[in-house]
């Protein structure tokens, strides 16, 4: 049993990231929508972690994610804030407001309610962005089997950590 505030999975990962990233003294931020912080919190409960996370953005309403990380509207109205189009204006605001080489993003449906036919409840929508990498945005869609708001968001936390790593 682990006497910390989250699962070990998600402590070992983090705590991966952590070291990864200050190995190469690369700074890290995340912009959570469905996650509501819970990556921010994994990185945090890793000894050090000061000097890899720079700062973490928690925008849960459209509102906050036009004013917080400039997601326009005509995205959140287009594609929706499940959207890698979405998620990925996410990951660049989250980038340009930060002194952070990497951002990731996560949105999602993590339920019970709030799924649709097209965006049912498990899909969750990741994108990383890479300060001064080009091409084509970074993004990917998952949908996570519909088992619990719980399970849903600890599986996004997991592969949001992931994307954080070198």
């Amino acid at each position: 049993m682990s006497d910390g505030l989250l699962p070990p999975e998600i402590e070992e990962l983090a705590k991966r990231v952590i070291e990864a990233n200050s190995a190469i003294g690369r700074k890290v931020t995340v912009a959570e929508s469905c996650t509501g912080g819970l990556v921010a919190a994994a990185l945090t409960e890793v000894p050090g972690s000061s000097a890899v996370l720079d700062r973490g953005f928690v925008t849960y309403s459209n509102e906050s994610k036009r004013e917080c990380l400039d997601v326009s509207l005509e995205i959140i109205e287009t594609f929706g804030a499940v959207s890698i189009a979405c998620a990925w204006a996410m990951a660049k605001g989250a980038l340009e407001r930060s002194d952070a080489e990497i951002a990731v993003a996560i949105s999602g449906v993590a339920g019970p309610t709030g799924g649709t036919d097209l965006k049912p409840v498990g899909t969750v929508v990741f994108a990383r962005v890479v300060r001064g990498e080009e091409g084509e945005p970074e993004g990917e869609l998952k949908r996570f089997e519909p088992i619990s708001r719980a399970e849903i968001r600890r599986e996004a936390t997991i592969c949001a950590l992931e994307l954080l790593l070198p």
